[in-house]
């Protein structure tokens, strides 16, 4: 059973768990356009790329790592 809720401390929206209680992993083929408008960042990329594309580009394991960066102001 997958719970949603926002629970997590400076979490933004909600994200579901997995069975084990972990936050589940941002799916890699989610747009930047759609990170960009959670979180209030603009990282100068065509808002279609894919999250594993740019991940992979700036050298980051996941979107937490992104959210830390000093990428997009």
């Amino acid at each position: 059973m997958t719970k949603v809720k926002n629970d997590d401390p400076g979490m933004k929206g909600q994200r579901s768990r997995n069975d084990n209680g972990k936050l589940r992993k941002k799916r890699g083929d989610t747009h930047i356009g759609k990170i960009e408008d959670e979180y209030g960042r603009d990282f100068d990329v065509r808002s279609d790329k894919h999250l594993n594309t740019f991940l992979d580009e700036n050298n980051l394991n996941s979107l937490s790592e992104l959210i830390e960066s000093n990428l997009g102001k």
